[in-house]
């Protein structure tokens, strides 16, 4: 599976944007998909994660209510909608295909990543 995030750039506070996440591989359909972003200076952290069928998501505490993950198998893209962002938002987000879990060790494939930057 490989894995390309992209939708990342430069908003003010209380705007939204939204990632995308391309995968190829024929098997990216069975895979869960997880969001991932790491700021400057600090670990990669959890965002967000769906399930291969888009029935279930896990969302960090720090961003729910304001982002969705969804996914579309058909075209083999995974979406991370993010809604009244904040300056604590900027990092690089990354997107990553493995277990339905918030753990960085459980998710095998990655994607380059793509930076938000987030102004007060």
């Amino acid at each position: 599976v490989q894995l390309q995030a992209s939708g990342g750039g430069l908003v003010q506070a209380g705007g939204s944007l939204r990632l995308s996440c391309a995968a190829s591989g024929s098997s990216f359909s069975y895979y869960y998909v997880g969001w991932f972003r790491q700021a400057p200076g600090k670990e990669r952290e959890f965002v967000a994660a769906v399930n291969w069928s888009g029935g279930t998501m896990n969302y960090a505490d720090s961003v729910k209510g304001r982002f969705a993950i969804s996914r579309d198998n058909a075209r083999t893209t995974v979406y991370l909608q993010m809604n009244s962002l904040r300056p604590e938002d900027t990092a690089v987000y990354y997107c990553a295909a493995g277990a339905l879990t918030s753990r960085v060790v459980d998710y095998a494939y990655w994607g380059q990543g793509t930076l938000v930057t987030v102004s007060s």
